[in-house]
């Protein structure tokens, strides 16, 4: 997995893209209006991972706004590791659909995720158009009425959510956490440890953003090309 130099697109590629992802944007405002409050629509430009999001309705669900990293979508992403992975197989043009799926916000709620995944006409995914919904109030207010008592206190306001934490801090976390889960030094830990914290790193996507590669080998105490290796080893292993 050797990063080449990025060549130039071809002009029919790029009006095919820019295409589907203008037509995309027009759906989530309307999307947003429909399916209430708590659904977050977001259309994500692949090719720009550092500022991916590139149209967002209903965004309070997790604090993202436009212009967010990928990055910082909910946790525990099934699409996101799918992506990162590079498992999501299908023909040019084929797109695909991941749903529904737990996710947790960034504050812990859990949600139910959908998204679907769009390649070009030469097979690779550049835009993702995901649904992020919130329930807890919904399940709250069933608990409430469920209850049948005439509560007429005012609900405590919910506890103010975490803020968006930046790309540098994005990053640090992923890091920190696959480095961790082996519960050992950095210096005592052995390939398959290592290997298995870049596999972490991966599927948390923090090799599709610049810096990535260069990130993991610092804290891994390796060298980028290792972490391209390490790449390339857990590419041949999944297939």
């Amino acid at each position: 997995m050797r990063k080449k130099a990025a060549a130039r697109l071809d002009p029919v590629v790029q009006r095919e893209r820019d295409l589907v992802l203008a037509t995309l944007a027009t759906l989530v405002p309307m999307l947003g209006a429909m399916v209430g409050d708590h659904v977050e629509v977001v259309l994500h430009d692949l090719t720009r991972p550092e500022q991916s999001v590139l149209q967002i309705a209903n965004g309070h669900v997790t604090g993202r706004t436009l212009g967010s990293p990928v990055l910082a979508g909910p946790k525990n992403d099934k699409a996101l590791a799918i992506l990162a992975e590079g498992k999501a197989l299908a023909s040019p043009a084929e797109h695909t659909t991941v749903y529904p799926y737990s996710t947790f916000a960034r504050d812990g709620r859990q949600l139910v995720s959908a998204t679907a995944m769009f390649r070009d006409s030469l097979g690779d995914t550049f835009a993702a158009l995901c649904l992020n919904a919130d329930f807890e109030a919904i399940e709250a207010a069933q608990k409430l009425l469920a209850r049948m008592l005439p509560m007429r206190e005012a609900l405590a306001p919910a506890a103010a959510r975490d803020e968006l934490p930046d790309m540098e801090a994005l990053m640090r976390d992923i890091v920190s956490s696959a480095v961790r889960r082996n519960g050992k030094p950095v210096a005592k830990m052995d390939k398959d440890e290592k290997m298995a914290a870049v596999q972490a790193m991966q599927e948390r996507g923090l090799f599709m953003v610049r810096g990535g590669i260069e990130r993991a080998a610092a804290a891994l105490g390796v060298t980028r090309f290792t972490i391209y290796n390490y790449l390339d080893e857990l590419k041949t292993r999944s297939n």
